[in-house]
C-alpha cells in the first residue's frame, strides 16, 4: 500500500455511600466548605416543538440549539461561557494545575520515520508547540531541516495537519489541513523538493485518505457539500474520486458513488504498493461493508466484486501478484488472514493462511512478513509470519502494554515500532525482521518516574454475571481509605478498543493522589466481533451496566468512594456518561461528559450520524426501538428535582461530528431540572472541533479546567499531593 507518514501527536480520547447532602470525613488537602455554587444560569427559552414517534408525542423544546448559524445560539453560547468561566476562575488551584500541566507537558516528542524520495521524515514538537513539525534528513546522522510547520497555518493554533501522502517517487506531497477542527479539510499538493504548492488547493473533503496511483495522481473521497449548515447538516452519500496532476478539482473523476447502487456513507480507496490494484471499501455504517476492486493494469478496467454485503469486515492487507492477503471477520468474528487469487476474489475461494484465534487480529505488513498484533485481556501480543503462514517469532516487548507499528515497504529491513503503557510514555523501538531483535530507537525525556506508579488489572462482574477487565492506575503508596479522588474513563462502543497507553494529563491527576481507572466495557473491540455487539441496540444498556459495576467494585474495594469519583468519557463515551448520570445519579460525585451523543432521537439527523445506526439503531426502526433509545437517551432522561452531580459539559463550536447541539440541549435541560446545590456548567470551546488537532495550548488549558472542576467539587480547596 502507499505509505502514509502521520504527525506524531502530543501526548494529551457503585453503589451509594450516602445522600449527596452528606459531607464525608475530609481527605488530606480537602476542606468542610462545599464551593459556593449559587449559580445564576443564562436562560434559555423553551420552544413549543414536538415529535411523533409511532403515535407518541415527544416535546424538544431547545430544538432552536440546533441552529448553529443562529444570532440566538450564538448569544447563548456566549452567556454560558462567561457563568462556566466565572466560575473556573474561582477554583484557586487552577493556576497551578495549568503549570504543572505546562511543565510537565514541554518535553520533546519524535514519531518514527519515514523513508521518501530519498529523504528521511519525521516529526517533532519540542515540547509546547500547538502543533508538531514534519522535519527531513538525508541520512541518520544529517541535520534536519524544516520541511512542513503546521504552526504557520493560522496565528491562533487551531489549523492542524491531518494527513500526509507521497507519490511512488517521494517527489511530490499531497496533505490535508483541518481548519478549527473541522471534519472537513483541505487537500494541497507540493513538490517536495522545491516545497512550492503545485496546484490548487482541493476543497470540501472529508473523511478522506489519501492513496496515490503511482505519480500520475491520487484517490480521496469526500460528500457533496450539504445544503444548510456545514458542520451539522446530514451528509448521505460517500464518494471516491481521483486527481489527476495539473487539472483542476472539478475535473475529478468519480470512481464509486456515482450512482444509487452506489450510494454508502463511507467510501475509500488504497492502491496496492506495487500499483497493480485499486481496493474500494463502502460501508452505510461504522461497521461491516462491502470490498471491491479494480485492476489498474487493464485497459478497460472495471469494479469487480470480492465480498458484494456488510455483514463482515474485510480489508486487502498485501498482494504479491495476484494473489491477495485479505483479513477477515466473516464466519471468524476475532478475524483472520485469507488468500485468494485476484481473478475469483470471492470468499468460496478463499484460503486460510493465519486462521482464527480466541484474541483479536490487528495486522500489519512490512519488510516482507505478516506482523499479526493480537490483543489478550486489551494488552498487545506480537506474532511475525512469513507469507505462506509460517511462524517466524514472537516479538519480545520492554514490557505488558500496547505496541503498534511494524509498517513499512517490503524491502525495508528495519521496521519501527511504538511501546507504552499507563505509567510508560511512549517509546519508539526499531525492529530487524530478520533477527528480531529489537534497539531504543527514541524514549522521551518526560519529568515523570514511572518506578513511582502502579498499573493492575482487575477483572470484575458485571449486572449480568459477565466478567469485564479493567486496568486501575495510581500512584505508589497511597492508602486505600475511600478518599481517594478517582477518574472512571469509559467508551464502550463502534468496536473501539481502549488499550493502556501514557498520558501526560493522566500523570498530572496521578501525581495528585488520583486514580485513573479504565474499565474495557461491552460495545469495544477488545474481545472481538461478539463483545462489540453485546453493546449495540438493544443490547446499549450493557454498556451502562458495565461501567456502573466498574464503579462499584472501585468503591466496594475502598479506592475511592461515592464523594470522590468522577466518571468521564467523551463522544460516544459522552452518552455512557449522560446515560450513567442520568439513570444513578446518587452515584458519583462529578459527571465529565465530553463531545457527547445526548440526543439519541435524532442523533442521526445531523451529518454522517446516520452511519452510527449498527451501534444504535435509529428512532425510526420500530416502535420497540424507539422507546428503547428514549429509555436511556440522556437529553430525554433528565428529572425535575433530582440531585444530579456536579457537571462539566464540554463540546466544540465547530464539532462536525457530533454536533455541538447535543450536549447544548443536556446542557439546558439539567440547568433547568437540577434540583441539588452541584454546579452543572458547559465550557465551550471555540473555534475547536471533535478533538483531533487541537493545539497543546488549548488541550492544557481544557485539562486544567476539568482537573480543577473535578477536584474543587469533591471539596479540594488545594492540590490533594499526597506525601512522597
Amino acid at each position: 500500500m502507499n505509505r502514509i507518514l502521520i504527525t506524531a501527536l502530543a501526548a494529551g480520547a457503585l453503589i451509594s455511600c450516602g445522600s449527596s447532602q452528606q459531607q464525608p470525613e475530609p481527605a488530606p488537602g480537602a476542606t468542610t466548605q462545599t464551593p459556593s455554587t449559587a449559580l445564576e444560569y443564562p436562560t434559555t427559552r423553551k420552544g413549543n416543538t414536538v415529535d411523533t414517534y409511532f403515535g407518541n408525542e415527544v416535546k424538544d423544546p431547545y430544538r432552536w440549539l440546533e441552529d448553529d448559524r443562529s444570532a440566538e445560539t450564538e448569544a447563548w453560547v456566549k452567556a454560558q461561557n462567561e457563568v462556566t468561566f466565572d466560575y473556573l476562575n474561582q477554583i484557586p488551584f487552577r493556576d497551578e494545575l495549568k503549570q504543572r500541566l505546562t511543565e510537565l507537558w514541554n518535553y520533546e516528542k519524535i514519531s518514527a520515520p519515514s523513508e521518501e524520495g530519498g529523504w528521511i521524515y519525521f516529526s517533532k514538537n519540542d515540547g509546547l508547540q500547538n502543533q508538531s513539525v514534519i522535519y527531513r534528513k538525508k541520512s541518520e546522522d544529517a541535520t534536519p531541516e524544516v520541511f512542513l510547520d503546521p504552526n504557520k497555518f493560522s496565528e491562533d493554533g487551531t489549523t492542524s495537519l491531518s494527513g500526509m501522502s507521497f507519490s511512488e517517487d517521494g517527489k511530490t506531497l499531497a496533505y490535508s489541513i483541518s481548519e478549527g477542527g473541522s471534519d472537513w479539510r483541505k487537500i494541497i499538493v507540493m513538490d517536495a523538493e522545491t516545497r512550492e504548492i503545485k496546484e490548487d488547493t482541493l476543497i470540501d473533503v472529508k473523511f478522506s485518505g489519501l492513496s496515490w496511483k503511482g505519480n500520475e495522481g491520487f484517490y480521496y473521497s469526500s460528500y457533496d457539500k450539504p445544503e444548510g449548515s456545514e458542520l451539522s447538516a446530514k451528509t448521505d452519500q460517500h464518494k471516491l474520486y481521483y486527481h489527476k496532476l495539473g487539472t483542476p478539482q472539478s475535473e475529478d473523476k468519480v470512481i464509486f458513488g456515482a450512482t444509487p447502487e452506489q450510494k454508502h456513507r463511507y467510501v475509500g480507496g488504497n492502491v496496492s504498493e506495487d500499483n497493480r490494484y485499486l481496493f474500494i471499501s463502502a460501508r452505510t455504517s461504522t461497521s461491516g461493508g462491502k470490498l471491491f476492486m479494480i485492476d489498474l493494469k487493464e485497459d478497460h478496467p472495471t469494479i469487480d466484486t470480492i465480498v458484494g454485503h456488510e455483514d463482515n469486515e474485510s480489508y486487502v492487507i498485501d498482494n504479491r501478484g495476484s494473489k491477495l492477503f485479505i483479513v477477515t471477520n466473516l464466519d471468524a468474528p476475532n478475524r483472520k488472514i485469507v488468500t485468494v487469487d485476484a481473478e475469483n476474489p470471492q470468499p468460496e475461494n478463499w484460503k486460510d493462511l493465519i486462521p482464527e484465534t480466541e484474541n483479536v487480529l490487528s495486522p500489519s505488513t512490512g519488510g516482507g512478513y505478516i506482523f499479526a498484533e493480537y490483543m489478550q485481556d486489551a494488552v498487545s501480543n506480537v506474532k511475525q509470519y512469513d507469507y505462506e503462514g509460517k511462524l517466524v517469532r514472537e516479538v519480545d516487548f520492554p514490557g505488558i502494554g500496547t505496541a503498534g507499528g511494524f509498517g513499512g515497504e517490503k524491502d525495508e529491513k528495519d521496521l519501527y515500532y511504538s511501546f507504552t503503557n499507563y505509567v510508560t510514555p511512549g517509546s519508539i523501538y526499531k525492529y530487524n525482521v530478520e533477527t528480531g531483535t529489537s534497539q531504543l530507537y527514541n524514549r522521551p525525556e518526560v519529568a515523570f518516574n514511572p518506578d513511582n506508579y502502579t498499573s493492575e488489572q482487575v477483572f470484575y462482574t458485571s449486572k449480568d454475571g459477565t466478567k469485564v477487565p479493567m486496568i486501575i492506575t495510581y500512584k505508589k503508596g497511597i492508602e486505600m481509605n475511600g478518599k481517594n479522588p478517582t477518574i472512571l474513563y469509559g467508551y464502550g462502543g463502534f468496536n473501539v478498543s481502549l488499550t493502556p497507553s501514557f498520558s501526560i494529563a493522566n500523570a498530572v491527576w496521578m501525581e495528585q493522589g488520583g486514580i485513573y481507572a479504565v474499565p474495557n466495557l461491552r460495545g469495544g473491540g477488545e474481545y472481538g466481533k461478539d463483545w462489540h455487539d453485546a453493546g449495540t441496540k438493544m443490547q446499549k444498556q450493557n454498556v451502562f451496566d458495565d461501567f456502573i459495576a466498574a464503579a462499584k467494585y472501585l468503591i466496594e474495594n475502598n479506592y475511592t468512594s461515592r464523594d470522590y469519583l468522577a466518571i468521564r468519557g467523551g463522544s460516544n463515551g459522552g452518552l455512557l456518561v449522560g446515560a450513567t448520570m442520568t439513570q444513578r445519579p446518587d452515584l458519583m460525585k462529578v459527571a465529565l461528559p465530553a463531545v457527547g451523543v445526548l440526543d439519541m432521537l435524532r442523533y442521526h439527523t445531523f451529518t454522517a450520524g446516520a452511519g452510527w445506526a449498527y451501534d444504535y439503531g435509529t428512532a425510526e426502526d420500530s416502535e420497540a426501538m424507539f422507546n428503547y433509545l428514549k429509555g436511556y437517551s440522556p437529553v430525554h432522561n433528565v428529572k425535575s428535582g433530582e440531585e444530579y452531580p456536579a457537571t462539566l459539559v464540554t463540546t466544540g463550536d465547530h464539532d462536525d461530528r457530533v454536533v455541538p447541539a447535543h450536549s447544548f440541549k443536556f446542557a439546558a435541560e439539567l440547568q433547568e431540572k437540577q434540583a441539588g446545590d452541584d454546579p452543572v456548567l458547559i465550557r465551550i470551546e471555540t473555534n475547536a472541533g471533535h478533538g483531533a488537532g487541537t493545539p497543546v495550548s488549548k488541550t492544557i488549558e481544557q485539562y486544567a479546567d476539568i482537573f480543577g472542576f473535578t477536584l474543587y467539587n469533591m471539596g479540594f480547596n488545594k492540590l490533594p499531593k499526597p506525601v512522597k
